[in-house]
């Protein structure tokens, strides 16, 4: 099967866990015998091979790609504006579309590759699939926040904010999501409404680890975070937690990732942590950093969509104690991978932290765990699922599939 795989991160763009997950599934699905082309956007039009996949990069549709970074402040709205349904990026996916002649049309994330793609697809008749990594066409942030607070359900801005990215989404013929939490939050809101769902999580390269991992002897357990310093990810919580264990030797932490460039948040969260027992490592190779902690710390105050660095814990038999909502909840069982929190809840983090470091027997097994429920995320086991689901998609919406004209899409 041609599939043609949009992206809103693809490597070397936009580090953290979407461009990840983005390469790994372009490569599973290469390994199942798609003949695949990726398409992104960038500062220009370039063609490359990142690891042997063809990638077209695109010059940005919209007025920036890379919300990373400072920008203008006139610009963030009308970027928004534009993510709700752009002109020039349905012209420019239709191109791509004409250039590839895919069998398929599979969207991962879909922030400046836009929503107006899945109407170019539909006039060419292709079918389309969207993989839902976020929230982002349901509120505007990406992350179902206001003031701090997580939202139950679509707020009235939000809605208003979002019309069209929720109108396009009727052009999709499946979703995939990586977590059940994630097609929940869309269908409840309406989204989607011709799309059958399917949850599928995200894809581990393999296994880093053969065995349990032992429980530290000879030097502290190092409690480890890795992403985006973001006040999403909860890092202040495990600053808090860390200062609650200031003065308990047989604890360290060791903290990856780094801010955007947006804020200051990164630098009001470091002088939180505890000086003398703190390391920060800024961004890393993942699986290099994961190999030196001994259990991962994930406590987002928000409902992640997924939470792929839980599992490149468990591919290392590294337990990860997680809050207790959104898609990362779902990858850990309490109490046999890892540990269940409540979100902002610092005294219950560091009490889970003392759980895992209490006792080398219960240490051992939630290592066993870990590693478990890492084979589970394998490619043999996530890669047949995955294809299957598009090859279903593609046969069932090809029977007679009604072709887009220029009128519906406007």
């Amino acid at each position: 099967m041609r599939i043609l795989m949009a992206c809103a991160a693809f490597p070397p763009n936009l580090p953290g866990g979407a461009q990840t997950s983005s390469f790994m599934l372009a490569k599973m699905l290469q390994s199942q015998g798609a003949d695949l082309t990726v398409v992104n956007v960038g500062d220009t039009d370039t063609e490359e091979t990142v690891s042997g996949l063809r990638v077209h990069r695109i010059s940005s549709p919209n007025v920036y790609w890379d919300y990373m970074k400072r920008k203008a402040t006139w610009k963030k709205p009308v970027w928004h504006a534009l993510e709700n349904g752009n002109p020039f990026a349905f012209a420019a996916m239709r191109r791509q579309i004409a250039r590839t002649r895919p069998d398929l049309f599979l969207t991962v994330s879909i922030e400046n590759i836009n929503v107006a793609s899945w109407a170019a697809a539909k006039m060419a008749g292709i079918p389309v699939v969207h993989t839902a990594f976020n929230s982002f066409l349901i509120c505007w942030n990406s992350v179902m926040q206001k003031r701090s607070e997580n939202c139950a359900r679509q707020c009235t801005s939000c809605k208003l904010t979002s019309l069209g990215k929720r109108g396009f989404t009727r052009f999709v013929d499946g979703v995939v999501g990586e977590s059940q939490d994630v097609l929940n939050r869309h269908r409840l809101e309406g989204y989607f409404p011709n799309a059958e769902m399917r949850r599928i999580p995200a894809v581990l390269p393999g296994l880093q680890a053969s065995a349990p991992r032992p429980f530290p002897q000879d030097r502290p357990l190092r409690v480890g975070f890795l992403g985006l310093h973001s006040h999403f990810k909860g890092l202040a919580y495990l600053a808090d937690a860390a200062r609650l264990l200031a003065d308990d030797p047989s604890i360290e932490f060791h903290i990856a990732g780094e801010g955007a460039s947006r804020d200051n948040y990164a630098e009001e969260v470091r002088i939180r942590f505890p000086q003398h027992n703190t390391v920060f490592h800024g961004w890393v190779k993942a699986d290099e950093f994961l190999a030196g902690i001994d259990v991962l710390a994930y406590p987002s105050i928000g409902r992640e969509a997924f939470g792929r660095s839980s599992i490149e814990a468990f591919a290392h038999a590294v337990p990860v104690i997680s809050t207790n909502i959104g898609g990362v909840a779902e990858n850990i069982v309490d109490g046999v991978n890892g540990f269940h929190v409540p979100p902002a809840d610092a005294a219950a983090l560091k009490e889970a932290i003392l759980k895992t470091a209490a006792c080398a027997d219960r240490y051992a097994a939630l290592s066993a765990g870990a590693l478990a429920a890492a084979r589970t995320y394998l490619p043999e086991v996530i890669g047949p699922q995955f294809s299957g689901f598009l090859e279903h998609i593609r046969r069932r919406k090809m029977e007679a599939a009604p072709v887009l004209t220029e009128a519906d899409a406007e």
